[in-house]
């Protein structure tokens, strides 16, 4: 296998089911991959990430490359040994980490110079130096550079990023090592622009990649905006390739973006929230916080294979977040991947069965109809 493999295994409307084939095993698709920033979900151990049912994690190649530093890792046997993970990990270029922690980060068709967040020292990220540090980390799926906006911009500014974008993905892929089971991801940009959309993926498809991301999105725009940006994007990506929407997002917006045929997904949220008192389930997302779960005796989700969401009260979990016990951070996270997971794996079978319009359906019902607050 050249690359990375990847077949459909079933098609509904525009949701697809499919399965993308790895040098460290294989992932079904859609899928969620938890966010792994610097080699670590945080408060949580590869073996509990991997019993929520996660296949695929992130990792972040501006954190890694500024600490410990992938010359590091790589002497150390490379991120899967680094961090106990022994299936597949996709790693983010760090282009866009660069630009949101460096407000004076100097942007120049050659590359990058940013200063590290962490101590002030000058770094400078090319396409080649991106895909040299996650060639170091082993990760199986690359990313390449690209240069992204912040919503609102001008139609000159995102024009500009766009075209910059294609000319790093260029030398990304001519910097690329291809090896079995490894592959190289281009990322679609164009701000919300649909003429810059359609002219970022022509460009990308006649570039030729393993993948194909849409970048770009969830940083500010809104849900309406961003959905009628992959209405025009999707359809203009390769069918027989996996498509990518990069950090991004909420459930209902999982769920809509895989009904507009989105394969893989991945977002802080469901970490994030976890620490600071935030659970989502079937009724909506809980703020464990209220004071209207201090003495509910209900679990968060009994019908979650996960210790976090059926063992363990919620009253017992507001007492654990109100009192700042670490263990709250923990069992929240948890059981908000084991949800992530689960409706991940729901809507694999509803696809498969051919029924996934009446599942969509009923999971904005249920949303709606909860007795939760909405996030």
């Amino acid at each position: 296998m050249t690359g990375i493999g990847f077949s459909l295994v079933a098609e509904d409307g525009a949701a697809r089911r499919g399965l993308l084939e790895t040098a460290h095993g294989a992932v079904e698709t859609p899928c969620f991959m938890p966010v792994g920033t610097a080699a670590t979900v945080k408060g949580m151990t590869p073996d509990q990430v991997a019993a929520t049912g996660a296949q695929m994690v992130l990792a972040n190649t501006y954190h890694l490359m500024l600490r410990p530093g992938n010359a590091r890792v790589a002497r150390l046997g490379g991120l899967h040994r680094f961090m106990g993970w022994p299936g597949p990990i996709l790693t983010d270029s760090g282009g866009f980490q660069v630009m949101s922690l460096d407000e004076l980060a100097t942007v120049t068709d050659h590359g990058v110079v940013f200063r590290s967040h962490i101590d002030g020292s000058r770094h400078e990220l090319t396409p080649e130096r991106a895909v040299e540090v996650q060639h170091n980390l082993d990760s199986n799926i690359a990313m390449v550079l690209d240069e992204c906006t912040r919503y609102p911009v001008s139609r000159d500014r995102a024009a500009d990023a766009m075209r910059r974008s294609m000319l790093w993905a260029r030398r990304c892929k001519a910097a690329f090592r291809s090896r079995d089971g490894y592959g190289l991801f281009g990322i679609v940009q164009g701000g919300v622009e649909p003429d810059l959309r359609a002219e970022s993926a022509a460009e990308l498809q006649a570039i030729g990649f393993d993948g194909y991301a849409v970048g770009g999105l969830a940083v500010g725009e809104g849900a309406d905006q961003m959905f009628r940006v992959l209405d025009v994007t999707v359809p203009l990506l390769p069918a027989d390739r996996p498509r990518y929407l990069m950090g991004v997002g909420k459930p209902s917006d999982l769920v809509n973006a895989v009904a507009r045929g989105i394969d893989m997904f991945d977002c802080v949220l469901p970490t994030r929230s976890g620490r600071t008192g935030q659970a989502f389930t079937r009724g909506g997302a809980v703020n464990i916080r209220n004071a209207r779960y201090a003495e509910d005796p209900r679990p968060l989700d009994d019908s979650l294979d996960c210790p976090a969401s059926c063992d363990y009260s919620r009253a017992y979990l507001h007492h654990l977040v109100r009192s700042g016990e670490i263990l709250g951070a923990v069992l929240l996270t948890w059981h908000n991947l084991a949800y992530y997971q689960r409706l991940m794996s729901d809507m694999r079978t509803a696809i498969a069965e051919g029924r996934f319009a009446s599942f969509a359906a009923a999971f904005a019902e249920a949303q709606a109809a909860g007795d939760i607050e909405p996030v």
